[in-house]
This record gives C-alpha cells, sequence and structure tokens, in this order.
C-alpha cells in the first residue's frame, strides 16, 4: 500500500515536501515513480528513486527543482519540490510495480500490475 501525503496550497516560489508512506513490502528493492495530473492533462512520470542503488532520475521540467530521497527509518519516499510554478499544480501520486518493478530510465512506462496511492493535491498560486 502507498499512502501520499504533504500536499497544500502554496505561492509561486515556495516549497514544499511530499512523502510516500509505503507498507506491505520494503522499499529496497524497487522502483518508486512519483507521477502527477494536472486537470485535462496526461499523467506525467515526475521523478523516480529506485531503493536498490538509490539511483534517481527527473523529467526536465524539474529537475534542478525537485529532489527524491528515501527515509529508510520511517520507509518513506520524500519529493522535495523548490521553486514551485503555477504549472507544478496537480494531483500527485506515487506508484511502484511489485511483480515487474519500474525502471527509473524509463519511469512513465508502466503496465497494468502497477499500484498507486491516492494522489495528493499541489496547487501553485498567488
Amino acid at each position: 500500500q502507498l499512502v501520499e501525503s504533504g500536499g497544500d496550497l502554496v505561492h509561486p516560489g515556495g516549497s514544499l515536501r511530499l512523502s510516500c508512506a509505503a507498507s506491505g513490502f520494503t522499499l529496497d528493492y524497487y522502483a518508486i515513480v512519483w507521477f502527477r495530473q494536472a486537470p485535462g492533462k496526461e499523467r506525467e512520470a515526475v521523478s523516480c528513486i529506485h531503493g536498490r542503488d538509490l539511483s534517481t532520475s527527473y523529467a526536465d521540467s524539474v529537475k534542478g527543482r525537485f529532489t527524491i530521497s528515501r527515509d529508510s527509518a520511517k520507509n518513506t519516499i520524500d519529493l522535495q519540490m523548490n521553486s514551485l510554478k503555477p504549472e507544478d499544480t496537480a494531483v500527485y501520486y506515487c506508484a511502484a510495480d511489485l511483480l515487474y518493478d519500474l525502471d527509473c530510465n524509463n519511469p512513465g512506462a508502466y503496465g497494468s500490475s502497477i499500484s498507486w496511492g491516492q494522489g495528493t493535491q499541489v496547487t501553485v498560486s498567488s
């Protein structure tokens, strides 16, 4: 099970930290991908981290502003979002595929075995 938290309303230029809590499995062996979906737009992969080697990847649109990390003590994957822009407004989801794993080199490719959290709303507005 994956549960996201941390979404909020923030002004442009502000920061938020999202957290994805995993239960029922260990993060040591799987990739976790943060996706987002804005109204009327397709869901897009934002960032990925693999528990095996902590390798990461980022969408070009967030590179340099967002940082993904793992908190082993809490068994969470966190997404630190800085310099937020109105176009970052979306529902943010974390996801994992416990059957086939996800690929941080191609995080937007996934199959029907993917598991999603319920999402957390991030709104960037003045």
